[in-house]
């Protein structure tokens, strides 16, 4: 006589391994998709781990057997700049690369930000994800650098990765290496291991190297502000970060960088000009959202006529991208759109004050420091370099997604304490 009961329990038991080797396998899977973001030519593998997650979730969801949660303080941020992004695709300019774009470089971001704060929602899991990415970023500056140097034989005074990393220009490389290098610090802060310490400098060396190699000023002060903001309560950290930095800048060709006319004589002063003029022609709902809009459809040389002659005289290059995070925003989504993207920072420092101010664990506040110098690091590349495309946003949509992942582990431990402290 067969024992339903046992064959039962059998299945059972089978079918709870399938969706624990599911739930684990969202978690490889979005693993080798952030370790492979800062590597060109291996789009396909990035879009298999991502689109193979999203599939795995949505049979999790629908077995119900994940917890997806999407409340979040930046849910109506978000939800806002998208509804407002999705109404300008009728007004865009160039209707066919908007729509690809409102998809490729604005919903699926925000896929992937609630797929990673449902599925690292724990320390250990936002430990190996930081992990990932100081490993993942390290290997890619020493191999740039060692592919560039002595296999390109490039010159050590020559700016890393000019006219070789196509894909990867050189402010992202500061993008990426500036969120490594601030992670590898909280990281290098809270270990005990020693092995792991020396480990953790070696990265640092290996990303602080390639961020000064490409002798991009805004990576320079863009990592300056950064770190600046990471060690703001230790004034140790901080007084001996400034004068090693200020020293290395003094030593190195770096300094010439910084001369009065590479800073106020350059081509982005008439091309911010441009951009403003072209604000000024679709001040409300902007060209739309396509990333290829501002350089294709826009005849820029009759925008460059209505500058002031006085600056035309600085440059006559034109270039066919605002090359300010700020400007590029508001001449694709208009003032609107502008605001609203605003409000996301606004709530997302709201966050990020909520746990340094009123957190009770002191590793989840050294996480809100983190989290905030990386994103002025990488936000300040944006106001002086292209920072809209994919290797970027997926840095701005971790930092975004860990930051919540921690303001949620700091709202649980202040409810915890307020369920054990006396009436």
């Amino acid at each position: 006589m067969v024992n339903h009961t046992k064959i039962q329990s059998t299945k059972f038991n089978n079918n709870f391994k399938i969706f624990d080797f599911l739930n684990q396998s969202v978690l490889v899977l979005m693993g080798i998709f952030v370790f492979f973001n800062p590597f060109p030519h291996i789009t396909s593998v990035k879009e298999i781990s991502f689109y193979l997650s999203v599939v795995i979730v949505l049979v999790l969801i629908l077995f119900k057997r994940t917890e997806f949660l999407l409340k979040t303080p930046l849910l109506v941020p978000f939800g806002l700049f998208v509804s407002w992004a999705f109404i300008g695709i009728f007004f865009a300019l160039n209707k066919e690369n908007t729509i690809h774009d409102f998809y490729s470089h604005l919903i699926r971001y925000i896929i992937l930000y609630f797929i990673i704060i449902n599925f690292f929602n724990s320390k250990k899991r936002l430990l190996c994800l930081s992990w990932i990415i100081t490993i993942s970023s390290t290997v890619f500056s020493v191999g740039g650098l060692f592919y560039y140097y002595l296999i390109c034989g490039k010159k050590l005074s020559e700016r890393f990765g000019i006219e070789v990393f196509i894909q990867t220009p050189v402010n992202i490389v500061g993008v990426i290496s500036i969120f490594a290098i601030i992670l590898a610090l909280n990281l290098l802060l809270n270990e005990r291991m020693m092995y792991r310490k020396v480990f953790l400098a070696f990265c640092l060396l290996a990303l602080f190297t390639g961020v000064f190699m490409t002798q991009t000023r805004s990576s320079l002060i863009g990592l300056f502000l950064a770190c600046i903001v990471m060690f703001i309560a230790n004034k140790k950290h901080l007084f001996v970060f400034t004068s090693i930095f200020l020293i290395i800048v003094a030593v190195t060709p770096f300094k010439d960088r910084f001369s009065l006319e590479n800073l106020f004589y350059n081509e982005r002063i008439p091309n911010y000009y441009i951009t403003y003029e072209i604000i000024k022609s679709y001040p409300i709902i902007g060209i739309g959202f396509g990333l290829q809009t501002y350089g294709e459809n826009i005849n820029l040389k009759d925008y460059r006529e209505k500058i002031p002659s006085k600056i035309k005289t600085i440059s006559p290059l034109i270039i066919r991208d605002p090359h300010n995070i700020v400007l590029d925003v508001a001449v694709r989504l208009g003032v609107v759109g502008l605001t609203l993207s605003f409000y996301i920072v606004f709530v997302f420092f709201k966050m990020i004050w909520k746990i340094v101010k009123n957190g009770k664990d002191k590793i989840l506040k050294n996480w809100g420091r983190c989290l905030a110098a990386a994103f002025v690091g990488v936000s300040f590349i944006g106001l002086f370099q292209p920072i809209f495309s994919h290797m970027p946003e997926v840095v701005f949509c971790i930092i975004f997604s860990m930051t919540t992942i921690v303001w949620r582990l700091n709202d649980h431990v202040a409810k915890d304490i307020h369920q054990r402290s006396p009436d």
